[in-house]
């Protein structure tokens, strides 16, 4: 009996427990590592990571596809449903919140790999990552956030990360506190500096940094443009650099790159709440919103549609009514519409009553009144319904432990349980199930 019970409790230790480090490259597209040589991209750290260990041929995404309920994912391993995360922007019809996103650690509603790493005894570190301003888990935490996008924002952001982590990036050769946030390619070059001295000096157990460049310039000019080529090569340099300095400061280190979602190129934007308006759902005065029954919820490449009051059976109908109208004409730029029993089946959003997806080339736009269809300032999005193939994402695993293999297309949902498996820990609420 006590050999047996001994072999059991053996089985349900990890036979070792590496330290990790995720980073995330906002907007990496699957098939921009995995046929870089065809499209004649020059990436070779990104390369070398596929090639010494596990990676897949595309990460199907949540819904939305869109990067703060991604990135939740990416360390909780279940849906938006669960998690709570349920798009950037919260559902603000009135616009008192004056567009602010899920930045707090508090709106996730289950356990992260932070808590768990945590509640171990592991340190850790957060570098940018969203929905972690707050979070009582992270050692070593400089939350993505903004309110002001002015110099001020510096203050508001030293506010809420970890006490003292701003004056030890200031005295990092080379880089300081304020260079690492943003979202240009020079903040991101700080940004991985800064995580390196970090990880140098504080060996976290399990290490989370978002680089978020390369999704402004496919934002800002499309994506497999000249300018996200240039972007995303010298992307490359940077996690080459990073992943150097963490295995000479953690020779036993797993490096997980990962992605939040894949990209399309847009033109045109879908003003649905002018529907809304017109139809007597959404009600203006000057030119604000002032009442409300139905309203679409931004997500780039699709909109939640919110009722008011979920048992208005009047309202519900003719909401659905508006929709199919809308998707019948492909003028309108809708690919398709789902219903609430769709959403609950898919994981999402839990607030959701209807999801428009838009069609190749459209994105929602915000615009209250004038003209449904008016043309984009932004070249390239996201946010689509995930079985489209250009929303795929990167996932991409090397270091001790992690086998070389090819894991075809996973579940996003996969990962968070996977890196668990590596960091000795478990994740009671997650859905998904480790890769190997």
């Amino acid at each position: 009996m006590r050999a047996l019970l001994f072999a059991l409790l053996f089985m349900a230790v990890p036979a070792s427990a590496h330290p990790v480090l995720m980073i995330s490259i906002d907007g990496l597209r699957s098939k921009d590592v995995t046929d870089a040589p065809a499209r004649g991209m020059k990436l070779p750290n990104l390369r070398k990571l596929m090639t010494d260990g596990a990676w897949a041929d595309g990460v199907r995404d949540m819904l939305p596809s869109v990067t703060y309920p991604n990135h939740t994912t990416l360390v909780t391993g279940t849906s938006p449903a669960l998690h709570g995360i349920a798009g950037n922007l919260t559902f603000d019809p009135l616009g008192k919140n004056m567009e602010g996103w899920y930045w707090y650690a508090e709106d996730v509603k289950v356990p992260s790999l932070f808590d768990m790493v945590h509640a171990k005894g592991g340190k850790t570190l957060a570098f940018c990552w969203p929905a972690t301003a707050g979070s009582l888990s992270i050692s070593d935490n400089i939350p993505e956030y903004w309110r002001s996008y002015s110099p001020e924002d510096v203050k508001v952001v030293r506010a809420v990360s970890t006490p003292g982590l701003a004056e030890r990036i200031n005295k990092i050769p080379g880089t300081t506190f304020a260079a690492t946030l943003g979202i240009t390619l020079e903040s991101d070059v700080a940004r991985a500096k800064a995580a390196a001295a970090i990880m140098a000096a504080d060996h976290p157990q399990f290490s989370a940094v978002h680089l978020s460049s390369l999704d402004e310039t496919e934002h800002h000019y499309g994506p497999d443009t000249p300018q996200a080529r240039t972007n995303l090569e010298a992307l490359d340099t940077i996690v080459g650099d990073l992943v150097a300095a963490a295995r000479q400061a953690q020779p036993d280190i797993v490096v997980a790159l990962v992605s939040d979602h894949g990209f399309a190129a847009i033109s045109q934007d879908v003003n649905l709440v002018t529907a809304f308006v017109e139809a007597g759902l959404v009600t203006l005065d000057k030119g604000k919103v002032k009442d409300w029954r139905a309203m679409p919820w931004y997500q780039a490449g699709s909109d939640i549609i919110v009722l008011k009051d979920r048992n208005d059976m009047a309202v519900k109908e003719k909401v659905a009514t508006l929709l199919k109208k809308l998707a019948a004409d492909p003028k309108n730029g809708i690919a398709g519409v789902m219903d609430r029993a769709e959403i609950v089946k898919q994981g999402g959003a839990k607030e959701a009553d209807f999801w428009v997806s838009f069609a190749p080339g459209f994105k929602a736009g915000k615009a209250l009144t004038g003209l449904l269809i008016s043309p984009s300032v932004d070249k390239g999005t996201h946010g689509y319904f995930p079985d489209w193939d250009a929303m795929r994402s990167t996932f991409l695993i090397a270091g001790p432990d992690v086998p070389k293999k090819a894991l075809g297309e996973i579940d996003m949902r996969d990962i968070a349980p996977t890196v668990a498996k590596l960091l000795g820990v478990s994740l009671p609420r997650a859905t998904g199930k480790p890769l190997f």
